[in-house]
């Protein structure tokens, strides 16, 4: 099987703040990662190439910085990385994002599937795997935890909030994984020191050809205009007395409230 698996570099969330003034994320000094729910996309690709063999290549889109994720990826066991990146693509929403990276994966050449996590930590949007999908004419299939390939197709378990369905999708196709499937295993020491030496291609502008007026924030149909941290509230209110009595105030002060 051909696998593309698509990552994000992203700040570790537990670190980011906020500049009021900007409304943008103080990224300075705060450490990056592979976006944690790639990490489960990355190791289904693995598991699929340990079982039916073929290739494993990781993309990601971003500054130069990102290419420290794709040799973490190929750390891990991918075969093979490639880096999209330009100013021209800069401030992308998710559109003109998954608009630049589908032109990467048609310019990969035949593929059988491409893999992404179920959302992005630091946006939440859970569109770029589908929009994807969808300028690459393929099926996609969201919230998937397990995959067996039978031929053509592919039987995937998806995750609802009610359980969980099976789904039969010719290939090629795009799914995007949660974190219940699997934990990406160790890398090794060999695979280390060669992700360390190896050849990352970086595709702009000019390898992938785009159309201009679809990429970067000019060819973004939306926009942030603001990002902020809601406020703090810290009045409460402690009740006392037995605990029916309790209830019945807590319920009172929920209607005052309008929150029954």
């Amino acid at each position: 099987m051909n696998i593309v698996v698509c990552i994000k570099q992203v700040p570790d969330s537990d670190k980011v703040t906020i500049d009021r003034e900007t409304n943008r994320l103080n990224r300075a000094g705060v450490p990056s990662i592979i976006n944690p729910f790639d990490e489960n996309a990355l190791e289904m690709a693995l598991q699929l190439k340990d079982a039916h063999g073929g290739k494993v290549t990781v993309i990601s889109m971003g500054p130069p910085q990102a290419e420290e994720a794709l040799r973490t990826a190929l750390s891990h066991g991918a075969d093979e990385a490639v880096l999209i990146s330009d100013r021209k693509f800069g401030g992308a929403d998710t559109w003109a994002t998954s608009y630049t990276i589908s032109l990467a994966v048609k310019k990969l050449g035949d593929v059988d599937l491409v893999l992404f996590g179920k959302q992005a930590i630091d946006g939440d949007t859970a569109q770029v795997g589908p929009g994807v999908a969808h300028f690459l004419d393929i099926p996609a299939l969201t919230y998937a935890k397990a995959v067996e390939v039978t031929g053509e197709t592919l039987k995937v378990t998806k995750v609802t909030e009610d359980g969980y369905e099976v789904w039969d999708i010719d290939k090629p196709c795009a799914l995007t994984v949660v974190k219940e499937a699997n934990q990406l295993r160790m890398p090794s020491l060999k695979k280390k020191m060669a992700a360390k030496k190896a050849e990352i291609p970086c595709w702009g502008f000019n390898e992938l050809q785009p159309d201009e007026e679809k990429i970067g924030l000019a060819g973004s149909p939306t926009k942030v205009s603001k990002v902020f941290a809601p406020p703090v509230k810290l009045n409460k209110e402690i009740l006392s007395g037995e605990p029916a009595e309790m209830i019945t105030e807590l319920i009172q002060k929920l209607k005052e409230r309008n929150v029954l």
